[in-house]
Parts: C-alpha cells; sequence; structure tokens
C-alpha cells in the first residue's frame, strides 16, 4: 500500500511557483487532493470490504413473488419434497476456492431478508427462534462461496466494481492537467528563469532604494511647488527622450527649437552609495530582465499552454458529470444473478445483497459535488482568462504611484505571467517595474560610477595634449562621473561611447573649460550647465552615426567658435540632409563636415557671413552640388577633401577673401582652370595634392601672391618655367611625382623657404638651387642623386635636409658651414654620416636649441 502523503506529491509543485498560482488553482489543487482521499478510501474499502452474498432464489418464493397477499410467508414444504437423490449429485461436485465465512444464523437471515427487508435485528431474531431448523437448501459451504464469487462478477454493475479507480484516473488527469505548464519544456524553462528573476527583484535592495528615491522626489517636488518653486527663473528644460520625470533636474531635448520649462530644477538629497555587492547584482538584474523581456514577448505560448489545460479540465469535469450521474442508480444493496450454472448447483436465480452499497453511493455522491465545485471554477478561470485581454499589461498604476513613467507596457507571455503574479500579490508587479525603468538603470548606474570613479581616479587620467592643454577623455562609462566637474583646471573634455551621458550644472565650476568632444554620445544637459555652455564653450567636436544623434543643445551656442561635425548627415537614398538650422551659431568661425554629402548643407549658408574656414571631408563619396559656396565669401580657408572631384570647382572662384584652398585627395587631371584663381587676390596657398594632375598650365603666373604650392602625389614629369615666376613662393611641394630634372629657373624663387621634391626621379642637382639662400627646409630624398655639391654651404638658413635613399657615396664637408644644421635635421644614412670630418660631425652634434621646422 502507499500512503495519503505519497499521492498527494502528484499535484506538488516546487515551492517557488506558488506566485503564479491563483486561488482557483490552489482550491482545484485542493479538490484534487480531497478527490485523491475519496478513491484512495473507497479502494482500500473495496480491497478489504468489497463482496457479495447471494442466496438461491426458490421455486415457491418465485410464485409467492406474484402473490402480493401472501408475500412474506415462506413454503417450507416444497424445499422439502427435494430429493436425496439430487441432493447426494450436488454434493459430490467438487469446489477449491477460498472459503468465506457465512454463519448459518446469516444465511436465513439472508433468506428472510429478500421478504421482509426493513425489519429490525431483534425482529430477525424472535424468527429464528420460532424457526430454528432454518431454510434447507441442499447447497454446501463451498458452493455458496463459488456463487458469491460468481454472482459479484456477473451480477454486480461494473461502476460499482471500479468507481474508485476511476475516481483515481480522472484526478490524476485533472492534476496533470493543472500543473502542466509547469513540465512542459519550453514553457518550463521561462517560468523558472521568471521566477527566479522575479524573485530577486523582490528581494532587491536596489528596488527599496529606487522606490524610497521617487517618493522622496515626489515629497520634495510637492515642497518646493508649494514654496513658490514655479516662480524660479526659465529657459530651457525637458526630460530625457524618454519623458522621465524622476530626474533631478530638467534636460534639454529636441522639440522643434521650442523649449520650455516643465518643472523647476530641484536639489535631491544626495543618495546612499550602494554596496558595491548589491549594485553589482542590480545591474545584473537590469541586464537579466532586458533579455528575458525579448526572449518572452515573441511568443504567447505559456498563454496558450494554460487556456488549452483549463479547456481540458472543463471537457472532463462536464464528461465525469455526464456519465457518473446515469450510474448514480445502479449502485444498488440488492442484486438479481443468473449464473447459468444449473447443472452445477441446481437452481438457477440468486438473489444478492452487495455490503458496499451504501457506502460508495455516499462516496459517489460527495465526488458529485466536489466535481461540481470543481468544474464551476474552471468555468471562473475560463471567464477570467477571457474577460480581459492578459496578452498585454500595462504599467500604468505602477508608474503612477512610483514616478518612474518611463516604465514599458509588455504583452505576450510577458503580460500572461505578469497578470498571474497579480492574483498572489501586486507588490511583486511594482517591485519588478523597477528593473524595466531605464531612468531606473541610469540611477544605478550613476551611483555606482560615481563610487568607482573618483577625484582622485580622475586627476590620474589628466593628460597634456599636442596644444599643452589639460585634458581628460573617459571612454565606454555607464555616465559622466560627477567628480569630473570638480576638475576645475581641465582644458578640453572627451567623451566616448557614454550613451547615458549627463552634463550637470556643476560644469559652471570648469572655468577653463573650452573644448568639448562628444563621439557617439549624445549628452543630454542640465538647464544650468546650458547656460554655462553657452556663454564659455568655444570648441565643440560631435561624432555621431546618425544625424539625429547630435543634440539639439548644440545649434544654440551662440558663442561657439569652432564646430567638427563627423557623420553621416544623409538620410535615406541621400536626398535630405539632416541638418538643422545653424542660425543661432552667431560666432561660428570654423566649420569642419566630415561625411558623405552629395552637395553642400543649405543649412551651411546660414553661418556664412562670419564663417571664416570650411572644410568637408567627404570619406569618397562624389560631391555634386557645390553652388552654396558662393554665398561663402567671408571664408578664408577652403578644404574640399576625398570629395571625388574631377574639375577645380567653378564656384570656388566667386570667393574673394579665399586665402588658402586644398583640395587633396581628388580626382583632378587637369587644372585649366587656375587661370580664374588670378581674380583670388587674396589666395596665398594652394594645395592640389593626391590627386592625377600630369601637368602645370603656364597660367599659374596669373596667381601673383601665391606663397604656398602643394603639388605632391600627382603625376607631374616636369616643372614648367611658369611655376619659377611666382616670387613670392615661400614653399613648393612637388614630392613623389615623376619629376627628372630641377630647372635652373629654381634661382628665381629667392624667397623660397621650403622645397620638397623627395620620391621623383632627379639625378643632379642644379647649382641654382643653392641660389635660394633663404631655404631652411630641402627635401630631396628617394632620387637619383649621386652627390652633393659644395655650394650648400650657402644656405646659411638651412635646418633640415633629406638625403636619404639616393645613390650618394660621401656627404661634403661643407656641410659644417650651414650654421643652423644639425644631426637631428639631417636626414641621412649613418655610414654616409661617418664621411664626414670629425670637426664637422662635432659642429652638426652641437645643441643649440634651435626648434625643427620642415613646414609642412
Amino acid at each position: 500500500m502507499f500512503t495519503l502523503a505519497e499521492v498527494a506529491s502528484l499535484s506538488d509543485i516546487q515551492p517557488t511557483y506558488r506566485i503564479l498560482k491563483p486561488w482557483w488553482d490552489v482550491f482545484m489543487d485542493y479538490l484534487a487532493v480531497v478527490m485523491l482521499m475519496v478513491a484512495i478510501f473507497a479502494g482500500t474499502m473495496q480491497l478489504t470490504k468489497d463482496q457479495v452474498v447471494c442466496l438461491p432464489v426458490l421455486q415457491s418464493t418465485v410464485n409467492s413473488k406474484a402473490q402480493p397477499d401472501t408475500a412474506g410467508k415462506a413454503d417450507f414444504t416444497t424445499v422439502e419434497t427435494t430429493t436425496g437423490q439430487e441432493e447426494a449429485s450436488m454434493r459430490t461436485v467438487p469446489f477449491e476456492s477460498t472459503p468465506t465465512v457465512i454463519p448459518e444464523v446469516l444465511l436465513s437471515r439472508a433468506t428472510s431478508s429478500q421478504y421482509q427487508p426493513t425489519e429490525s435485528n431483534q425482529e430477525v431474531k424472535k424468527e429464528q427462534q420460532k424457526d430454528s431448523s432454518g431454510r434447507k437448501t441442499n447447497l454446501d459451504f463451498q458452493q455458496y462461496v463459488f456463487i458469491n464469487q460468481m454472482c459479484y462478477h456477473l451480477a454486480l454493475p461494473w461502476y460499482s466494481k471500479y468507481f474508485p479507480y476511476l475516481v483515481l484516473i480522472h484526478t490524476i488527469i485533472l492534476i496533470v492537467s493543472s500543473n502542466f505548464w509547469f513540465k512542459y519544456p519550453k514553457t518550463c524553462s521561462k517560468i523558472e528563469h521568471f521566477v527566479s528573476i522575479l524573485g530577486k527583484c523582490f528581494e532587491s535592495p536596489w528596488t527599496t532604494k529606487a522606490l524610497s528615491e521617487t517618493a522622496c522626489e515626489d515629497s520634495e517636488e510637492n515642497k518646493q511647488r508649494l514654496t513658490g518653486a514655479q516662480s524660479l527663473p526659465k529657459y530651457v528644460s525637458t526630460s530625457s527622450d524618454e519623458g522621465s520625470p524622476s530626474a533631478s533636474t530638467p534636460m534639454i531635448t529636441k522639440s522643434g527649437f521650442k523649449f520650455s520649462a516643465d518643472k523647476p530644477m530641484i536639489e535631491i538629497p544626495s543618495v546612499t552609495i550602494l554596496d558595491k555587492k548589491d549594485g553589482e547584482q542590480a545591474k545584473a538584474l537590469f541586464e537579466k530582465v532586458r533579455k528575458f523581456r525579448a526572449h518572452v514577448e515573441d511568443s504567447d505560448l505559456i498563454y496558450k499552454l494554460y487556456v488549452g489545460q483549463t479547456v481540458i479540465k472543463t471537457v472532463k469535469f462536464i464528461f465525469i458529470l455526464c456519465y457518473t450521474a446515469n450510474f448514480v442508480n445502479t449502485i444498488s444493496f440488492e442484486h438479481i444473478c443468473n449464473p447459468k450454472v444449473e447443472h452445477l448447483i441446481g437452481y438457477t436465480q440468486f438473489e444478492c445483497t452487495h455490503n458496499m452499497a451504501y457506502m460508495l453511493k455516499k462516496l459517489l455522491i460527495s465526488y458529485i459535488s466536489l466535481i461540481c465545485v470543481y468544474g464551476f471554477i474552471c468555468l471562473y478561470t475560463l471567464f477570467w482568462l477571457f474577460r480581459i485581454p492578459l496578452k498585454e499589461y500595462s504599467f500604468e498604476k505602477v508608474r503612477e504611484e512610483s514616478s518612474f513613467s518611463d516604465i514599458p507596457d509588455v504583452k505576450n507571455d510577458f503580460a500572461f505571467l505578469l497578470h498571474m503574479v497579480d492574483q498572489y500579490d501586486q507588490l511583486y508587479s511594482k517591485r519588478f517595474g523597477v528593473f524595466l525603468s531605464e531612468v531606473s538603470e541610469n540611477k544605478l548606474r550613476g551611483i555606482s560610477l560615481n563610487h568607482e570613479w573618483t577625484y582622485e581616479k580622475l586627476r590620474q587620467h589628466v593628460s597634456r595634449n599636442a596644444q599643452d592643454k589639460q585634458e581628460l577623455h573617459l571612454f565606454m562609462l555607464s555616465g559622466v562621473p560627477d567628480a569630473v566637474f570638480d576638475l576645475t583646471d581641465l582644458d578640453v573634455l572627451k567623451l566616448e561611447l557614454i550613451p547615458e551621458a549627463k552634463i550637470t550644472a556643476k560644469i559652471s565650476q570648469m572655468t577653463n573649460l573650452q573644448e568639448l568632444h562628444l563621439y557617439h554620445c549624445p549628452a543630454k544637459v542640465e538647464q544650468t550647465a546650458f547656460s554655462f555652455l553657452r556663454d564659455h564653450l568655444r570648441c565643440l567636436h560631435v561624432k555621431f552615426t546618425d544625424v539625429a544623434e547630435i543634440p539639439a543643445w548644440v545649434y544654440l551656442l551662440k558663442t561657439l567658435r569652432e564646430l567638427y561635425l563627423i557623420g553621416n548627415l544623409n538620410s535615406e537614398n541621400n536626398k535630405m540632409i539632416g541638418l538643422e538650422s545653424l542660425r543661432e551659431l552667431r560666432h561660428l568661425k570654423i566649420l569642419h563636415v566630415k561625411s558623405n554629402l552629395t552637395k553642400i548643407p543649405p543649412n551651411i549658408t546660414d553661418v556664412a557671413p562670419h564663417l571664416t574656414k570650411l572644410v568637408i571631408h567627404n570619406d569618397g563619396t562624389k560631391l555634386v552640388v557645390l553652388n552654396s559656396l558662393k554665398k561663402m565669401t567671408n571664408v578664408a580657408e577652403l578644404e574640399l577633401q576625398n570629395c571625388e572631384l574631377e574639375r577645380i570647382p567653378h564656384a570656388i572662384f566667386s570667393l574673394s577673401n579665399l586665402q588658402e584652398l586644398d583640395l587633396k585627395s581628388n580626382s583632378i587631371r587637369t587644372i585649366e582652370e587656375i587661370i580664374s584663381f588670378q581674380h583670388l587676390k587674396r589666395l596665398t596657398c594652394l594645395k592640389l595634392w593626391h590627386n592625377k594632375i600630369v601637368s602645370i598650365p603656364s597660367s599659374i603666373t596669373h596667381i601673383k601672391n601665391l606663397e604656398s604650392l602643394y603639388l605632391s602625389n600627382n603625376k607631374l614629369e616636369t616643372l614648367p618655367a611658369a611655376v619659377f615666376s611666382l616670387q613670392k613662393l615661400r614653399c613648393l611641394d612637388v614630392s613623389y611625382n615623376s619629376i627628372a630634372v630641377i630647372p635652373v629657373e629654381i634661382a628665381l624663387l629667392q624667397n623660397l623657404q621650403h622645397f620638397h621634391i623627395t620620391g621623383n626621379k632627379v639625378d643632379v642637382l642644379p647649382k641654382q638651387l643653392f641660389k635660394c639662400v633663404k631655404l631652411r627646409t630641402l627635401s630631396l630624398g628617394q632620387n637619383c642623386i649621386t652627390s652633393i655639391p659644395d655650394k650648400v654651404s650657402q644656405l646659411l638658413q638651412l635646418t633640415y635636409l633629406e638625403l636619404k635613399g639616393n645613390c650618394l657615396d660621401r656627404l661634403p664637408a661643407t656641410l659644417g658651414q650651414c650654421q643652423l644644421l644639425r644631426k637631428s635635421g639631417l636626414v641621412v644614412e649613418d655610414h654616409l654620416f661617418d664621411t664626414l670630418p670629425s670637426e664637422v660631425k662635432e659642429v652638426l652634434n652641437q645643441d643649440t636649441g634651435i626648434p625643427f621646422a620642415n613646414g609642412i
């Protein structure tokens, strides 16, 4: 035998699943346990006491039953006329069966009971006293045992025999149906994960802290309103893009460039730093919740399975109720048995009593009652399942109570699980919603960040850049540590890959800050911080993937002098430039755009009146439309690099104030249009390097004021005499071409200070080259030069001489007469340097503190 506890364990589930068991599931589980008890009790009684007791129905008895007036009067004379021969034959039949104890008194009682079933035990005893001889039936004890067992199977209805087993089977099916969604692998894994996360979120110290902080914020805001906080000055303020009202200070956002202050700036009491272990656990929970939501919201399998098992239980209830009601009346105390063994017994009909009939009937009625209650609960469950959309869950109430307005609504299985949890305790959803809020996550990150990045640690990361300015570069942090704003002597602040960067009012302490870099960092700025940046920031670098990532407040920095935009400015199909109006940048002087433009953004013309330098690096995309350049009348420096230009754009010829033009890394083959540069009276620097130019037209002589000409990395083979007519030329760079001869006319360039012809095919240096006595930089490397003339000594101002990569076998001793030349400025092979006299080496090795300059 098995115990009740073992059977009850069939309906048991893990204790952690109790939060997903609404009251109806719990009630049905208890009903199932009671039905199990009914089945076990009935089965136990049936195994130990279930039997029938049968007596033969005599012929005279049958006749008397047909006459109601004489019912109950036995004709014993008929029984006694039975011949002895029949009695002897009956007794000779062997039987081997388990003996059943049947007292003689019981035999006589059973015979009389079929006529007087309602008599009491006292009346039976009186009758026995009157007729102590009993009723003679000519049957032995073994024959009665045989008939009892045979009639148990023939006369007793099947439902009376199998009732306990049916109840047990039905109950097990109902138990399985109730808990199948906890066991099915595809749902079990999600449920286990959900219960685990929910429990950790409920018990996490961060949950209590976040909820208490929002309550504190609400109370502070109400207090501030009551004391006249609304009278504070307003400029620009908004919350983050998610619209969370829980931030301590309003934030600036883009909304058609119209800003309004929704709330005043409120100082929130400082919060206690979480224990490091609790903080790490909370951060892990945020990540788990995010991944679990993405995994669970993609299907509604749990919901469908729960609905399916509820429908199965309802159908099962209807089935049980229908067929059980038909068998209630079949359970009876009296049964007629016709075993068809007259040749063995001598009797054709027996009347039997079923001693378990009364008990089974009571148990059956109890079972029907339980099933009815179970069924009504199933119907209620179906009503609940279809009454509201359980595949949608709104945190509206939680948002109102917790002030986390960014908690998203969820759907599908995630929503259904939360609806089930609400039936257990709605507090679980409220505390769980904290881990769905990005505002809550950002707060946690901020606390952990400030705990990790202290003032001392940040000070260790401050360095000096090339301009000798103090610079701090923060990379891939969860936010901007508060201690950053305590570095009051910082000049440059770089923020890279910090998606939740927030610049607070404390930045106003950084009075030396003039340069800010935002690399993939759409920083949000508080009102006071924006006012400081608007009045103090001079240089801003913004690197982005999409133009929408450019913070809206960037377009409002009216004192900004330099703006560097690096990213994709074109929208879909390159049909529209996404850059917003730059009209508010009234003091902008330098605009650097590195993108993939097909035309000059028309918004750039907003700053045309005061823009002095425009740089466009186009990353290989062909720049087709350049008409907007005509409006840049005050531009002094223009760079159009890597724009796939094939000719010099005509729009450039309208820039009367242009002083420097850089067309580096294009596809320019011919520069015949250079004659039009004669109208650009202020043009002093022309950079046409890294193109495909094959010749220099003679019209270059018309650029009278040209001081620097860069033609390196082209396909030039000769230098025309027209180049040497540019008397003001101070820098000439023709490196990495195919030039074989340096024309003697170079002597005309008396103002030449920097000459670069590295990477060509020059084999002889003309003596006229050394008449350019103002030369400071001379690059002759990677040519075919075999000797250096002694007249190099005439270059008294020479500070840099490159000779490496030629065919030299010695260096002239006259190099020692180049007073400003030192070994650090002499680029040559070591073995050639060793050919110099020792006294020359000593001169070249002297350190006079002359700064190195190459002019490029």
